[in-house]
């Protein structure tokens, strides 16, 4: 993207040392395919006219719309960011306050029209195709999980009700009601080849299959997906299969299973860092939207942006 340079950009241009976040903004300008996702996005955005409020520049838009994910913004939050950060305002295009800003009801339908036309499913398919394009996600082997991420359980709403869409589950002796985010990642490179949204009482096991790739040779998992019949049907199709064994009632793995248990923890442990990034790195801890659908649509994004993150030194360097 560029502009017409100005004093403010010269004397921005000269500061003595850079922030963490325009470090962060510097290498995701360098990693993100930025044609490729505006091209896909470009044939379902509105078309300026002659008469009535002209749409923003849709590069600005889409930047906007990664910042909320890598930023956890709002709608609002990311208004009044791009009014008082400046890297956050030059990332997206615009050099000055005094420039037209976008506000919080564009913002939000721009989001609005990603969910619309299911683009985000389509964002991350164009990513995942750069990655393989440049050698990356290759590998013939997966490494599968899950993670709940917690929904707002208030009931003081306008229904009076909790989402729907969400369910809750107990882990261990803890309950906890929201979503879950299931994960195919690829073995070598670490990035999520296929994601799926359920509400969180869907057992990690029933979407192995929609996790797993033709070509792959290998699936790693941790015991959550123990399961005879699965382990069979893999056998048969020439798929090896490299799930931790589960300790039965009264009966305590053997010496091997503990053997063979960390051997293969020390691959599946990898996908762990994807829900690291996502929760901790992203700051998605907690569901802002209602439905499946729209928090679907935000985790697609997610994950996409998260694999451009964690592959962001190997990307550089080619």
């Amino acid at each position: 993207m560029s502009y017409q340079s100005s004093f403010c950009d010269l004397e921005y241009s000269q500061k003595k040392r850079l922030t963490r976040r325009e470090k962060f903004l510097n290498e995701m300008e360098l990693v993100v395919p930025w044609l490729k996702l505006i091209a896909l996005i470009e044939p379902y955005y509105p078309k300026s006219g002659r008469h009535g409020r002209q749409p923003k520049g849709l590069e600005m838009m889409f930047r906007i719309h990664c910042m909320q994910h890598w930023f956890s913004y709002s709608d609002r939050q990311m208004e009044d960011a791009m009014y008082e950060v400046e890297s956050i305002r030059r990332f997206s295009g615009f050099s000055s306050v005094m420039d037209d800003l976008p506000d919080e009801t564009t913002i939000l339908n721009f989001r609005h029209l990603l969910e619309k036309y299911k683009l985000t499913g389509k964002i991350l398919e164009v990513i995942n195709d750069d990655l393989k394009a440049k050698g990356l996600l290759v590998s013939q082997g997966t490494m599968v999980d899950a993670t709940i991420v917690h929904a707002p359980s208030s009931t003081k709403n306008k229904t009076k009700s909790r989402d729907p869409d969400m369910h809750q589950t107990r882990k261990g002796n803890q309950w906890f009601f929201g979503m879950k985010i299931h994960v195919g990642a690829d073995v070598d490179s670490g990035a999520v080849h296929t994601v799926t949204t359920t509400a969180a009482n869907v057992a990690d096991i029933t979407e192995l299959p929609k996790l797993l790739r033709e070509e792959d040779a290998v699936v790693f998992a941790d015991a959550g997906y123990t399961s005879d019949s699965f382990k069979r049907g893999a056998k048969k199709v020439g798929l090896r299969w490299c799930v931790n064994d589960k300790r039965k009632p009264k009966h305590n793995l053997s010496a091997s299973q503990k053997r063979r248990n960390r051997k293969q923890s020390s691959i599946r442990a990898r996908v762990e860092h994807v829900f690291r990034v996502i929760k901790q790195q992203f700051g998605f801890q907690k569901t802002r939207y209602r439905g499946l659908e729209k928090n679907a649509s935000q985790v697609n994004m997610l994950i996409g942006l998260t694999n451009l993150y964690m592959l962001r030194r190997q990307l550089m360097a080619n």
